[in-house]
């Protein structure tokens, strides 16, 4: 090959490269050029590598994609049309293919509460060691309704929001460790439990549930979510299935990244239920089906479009225009 024809062919592709990385704030149409740009540049690198390596030219266009690569990072954000495949293809996908790994976290959560919930109904002197009678009548009569109108609708929805999306983060940042994860799943289920078992024992059950479902069926779902994403990170370099445990850790870590910020999504839904609907002057049935449809449409979410984004090949890893120049690179 020409080197030197090669260059002088595609050198506007890297002079336009180039001013993509050094412009300000990119418009969306910029930030798909910029990834548009950085594909066919990693294909030139990887071209010259092979047919004609240049030191010079292989350590300029290393180190634009390597800038360009970063400038991505922000630009994508921009980029309605990444956003759309991010919600339609990356994160249904991700979600699907770990299905397994939070059904099974999701249905031990669950039998564990209600087993729990059971046995405290049954042993009523673990209530007295927990909360003085004083404490419990607060909690059965006034404090448990009035805490989803203790603020304004916007802020309890903001506040429960973020508490919320941080829980799920650690599940997944502290998921490589492994036992941290289920340290607050105790934590989050037992104080669950707890009240539950005594607004039940006080006949208060029914407002209980009645205020728990309408948000706590997403909510819980995501959280569940998060852990069973938690535990696959961790099994990640126990178990790397015939890959280097830095290279199945990196995999899977970038693909809980991806529910990392989805989970966002689904818990701002979920706060926005707890902060409008769960206080509100519905009747029962309303709010808990508005609960019930918010969880069936999470469901069909995962089932539906994420199954179909898995069959077409996605992964829930970052996408493959992001990991091109670590190919061309390869010597």
């Amino acid at each position: 090959m020409d080197l030197d024809a090669y260059v002088v062919a595609n050198a506007h592709e890297w002079a336009r490269l180039e001013q993509l990385v050094r412009a300000g704030r990119l418009t969306g149409p910029q930030g798909d050029e910029l990834v548009d740009r950085y594909q066919q540049v990693a294909t030139h690198l990887s071209v010259i590598r092979t047919a004609a390596p240049d030191a010079e030219v292989v350590a300029y266009l290393s180190s634009l994609l390597g800038r360009a690569r970063i400038k991505m990072l922000g630009a994508r954000v921009l980029s309605w049309r990444a956003a759309g495949r991010f919600f339609t293809q990356q994160f249904p996908a991700a979600l699907y293919r770990l299905r397994w790994w939070w059904l099974g976290t999701t249905t031990g959560s669950v039998v564990f509460t209600g087993v729990m919930m059971w046995w405290l109904v049954e042993h009523p002197q673990v209530e007295q060691s927990l909360l003085s009678p004083q404490e419990v009548d607060a909690l059965v009569n006034h404090d448990f309704e009035s805490y989803y109108s203790s603020s304004p609708a916007q802020d309890f929805a903001s506040q429960v929001w973020i508490n919320n999306a941080w829980v799920s983060a650690l599940c997944i940042a502290l998921g490589i460790l492994g036992a941290p994860v289920f340290f607050l799943l105790w934590t989050n289920l037992s104080n669950l439990a707890v009240v539950g078992s005594i607004m039940t024992r006080h006949d208060r059950g029914d407002l209980f549930w009645g205020l728990i479902l309408p948000h706590g069926l997403l909510e819980l779902t995501a959280v569940f979510v998060a852990a069973g994403v938690g535990l696959r990170l961790f099994w990640s370099w126990v178990e790397p299935g015939g890959v280097s445990r830095a290279a199945a850790l990196a995999r899977a870590g970038r693909t809980a990244i991806t529910c990392v910020l989805g989970l966002v999504a689904v818990l701002f839904v979920s706060g926005m239920i707890e902060g409008f609907v769960t206080p509100s002057p519905l009747p029962t049935w309303a709010r808990v089906g508005i609960g019930i449809l918010a969880e069936l449409a999470f469901f069909a979410y995962v089932f539906v479009l994420g199954r179909q984004a898995a069959a077409a090949g996605h992964t829930g890893d970052i996408s493959a225009d992001l990991l091109e120049d670590r190919v061309a690179t390869q010597s």
